[in-house]
């Protein structure tokens, strides 16, 4: 007890001279990884790699990698000519489509990709229209070029990957 009291005394007395103590908390928890294949994104490669990176660069409980040799993928993306779309098996898992339909439309390619890792990551659709939601999707207008999620689908993805969070499979398709 004394013990206890003396370390108190010493700290306040610390504190006081502007001096900082840092205590040694909980080590973070290292991020998911979610390995993802896009050897058949055709070409739309780079704009795969770019959305992964957006995700990577604002959220930090799960990252999204390309798979390395000999590993099997959480996420498999291919390329065709109908609209992007994504099949979720459960939450980081399952394959999506960047549909050349859209990018013929003129919508952004990393827009598109983000926006299909997002539904990946858990986030269903939201058709507000607004360039800053991510996941409004095809109702945000052709020219918007906003690839990055905001802050509340940034804190859902943290918060589904904090938890063992269950997300059920769901198709998601991009409509125009």
């Amino acid at each position: 007890m004394l013990l206890k009291r003396l370390s108190a005394a010493l700290l306040a007395v610390l504190a006081m001279a502007g001096l900082q103590v840092a205590a040694a908390g909980p080590a973070a928890a290292a991020p998911r990884v979610l390995y993802y294949d896009a050897s058949q994104a055709q070409e739309f490669v780079a704009a795969v790699d770019q959305g992964a990176q957006i995700w990577n660069s604002r959220v930090t409980n799960v990252r999204l990698e390309r798979v390395p040799s000999g590993r099997t993928p959480n996420i498999r993306v291919y390329a065709d000519n109908g609209w992007p779309r994504t099949y979720t098996t459960s939450l980081g898992n399952g394959r999506w489509y960047m549909g050349r339909e859209a990018v013929d439309d003129g919508y952004y390619v990393p827009r598109i990709a983000a926006h299909e890792f997002g539904h990946i990551l858990g986030l269903p659709d939201r058709r507000t229209g607004l360039c800053a939601d991510l996941m409004s999707g095809s109702s945000a207008p052709v020219s918007c070029t906003n690839a990055y999620p905001n802050a509340t689908e940034a804190a859902t993805v943290n918060s589904n990957f904090r938890t063992s969070a269950a997300v059920p499979a769901r198709e998601y398709a991009w409509v125009g």
